[in-house]
């Protein structure tokens, strides 16, 4: 897959804060369950969707590539 950079540098910029929130949010989510001593049976699947979504945001910044407009949709940034 080629992956060509759609994005300039404000939509660069927008990803990588909101790709930082989201690794900072899912660790602090983690962390709040873990301190409620929540039984983690499948509840652990929303910090690691919350890590994995901002880690992706951090890679789209990263790579200067956005998979949402390589599918043919507009973004603001």
């Amino acid at each position: 897959m080629n992956m060509q950079c759609n994005i300039g540098a404000k939509g660069r910029a927008v990803r990588l804060k909101l790709g930082i929130a989201g690794i900072l949010g899912g660790i602090a989510v983690a962390i709040s369950f873990f301190l409620i001593q929540l039984n983690w049976g499948l509840v652990w699947i929303i910090p690691a969707g919350i890590i994995f979504g901002g880690s992706f945001s951090v890679f789209e910044s990263w790579a200067g590539w956005c998979v949402i407009r390589a599918m043919g949709f507009r973004t603001p940034h």
